[in-house]
């Protein structure tokens, strides 16, 4: 499922034009983008919490030429699922 496969359901089921939905979702975001960039952590009931987390530093392998490489630390955004998402996916696959 892409952007526009999204923004062609919401919009379909709320009646709002496509345009303004569009706006909508790229706003939500931009403002993700922008709230994780500040190291804010961010929390959507029933769906999960997004936040940044230092990964440490490590060597990794190349797997071309098997030389070993240093991966320096870093910043990642990270989403945890909540556990009433995950229970839903689980339930509704299983079947």
């Amino acid at each position: 499922m892409t952007k526009s496969d999204i923004v062609d359901i919401i919009s379909s089921s709320t009646g709002i034009s496509k345009i303004e939905t569009e706006a909508v979702v790229k706003g939500f975001l931009e403002t993700v983008i922008e709230s994780l960039k500040k190291g804010e952590h961010i929390e959507l009931r029933g769906f999960g919490s997004f936040k940044v987390v230092k990964r440490a530093p490590r060597v990794a392998r190349n797997p071309k030429t098997n030389q070993e490489v240093s991966v320096p630390e870093q910043y990642v955004p990270v989403l945890k699922m909540s556990k009433d998402f995950k229970t839903a996916v689980h339930s509704s696959l299983s079947k």
